[in-house]
């Protein structure tokens, strides 16, 4: 069985993720989203908030999981026994930093090889913290999140508008 993960800390899941990770599970036998907890990070949502989106953005898809881990990464596949690390890329820039990546964890774990899938052309410009930066000014994110989580996530982060009444 051809396990892979596809980490990241999903902090909220986009269309672009789940593009990825949509992708994967027609690729590989078995997909675990793997949300890592990052105690140098201030998400903007709990482990478990992320994990519950998740969740339900990728409800129907019989062949993904969704767990939440600590570490490293090299670790955790060993434990999860995949053999593929999944990466999107959405331009260049997003390359030298996940080649590095990829080759520390190739370095640590001999038995895991980390696969690049270039995002679709729609969300090459999409990113977690420019959801949350068009929802913290009460943007519109619904072509950005999946439906299911556009709601929530829209609630949590806009802020509230004071009016000039002057």
């Amino acid at each position: 069985m051809r396990r892979a993960i596809c980490p990241g800390s999903f902090d909220p899941i986009t269309l672009g993720h789940l593009d990825i990770i949509q992708r994967a599970a027609l690729m590989f036998d078995r997909v675990t989203v793997a949300v890592l907890v990052n105690p140098e990070k201030n998400p903007s949502f709990t482990a478990d908030e992320r994990l519950d989106m998740i969740r339900r953005a990728v409800r129907g898809i019989s062949n993904v999981e969704v767990e939440c881990f600590d570490g490293l990464l090299a670790d955790y596949a060993r434990q999860k026994n995949a053999q593929v690390i999944v990466r999107g890329l959405r331009a260049v820039t997003d390359f030298e930093y996940e080649f590095q990546m990829a080759l520390a964890n190739r370095k640590m774990n001999m038995d895991a090889d980390t696969v690049f899938l270039t995002t679709s052309a729609q969300y090459m410009y999409l990113s977690s913290s420019m959801v949350k930066s068009i929802a913290c000014f009460g943007g519109d994110i619904s072509d950005f999140v999946p439906e299911c989580i556009c709601g929530e996530i829209s609630q949590r982060l806009c802020m509230p508008r004071f009016n000039d009444e002057s």
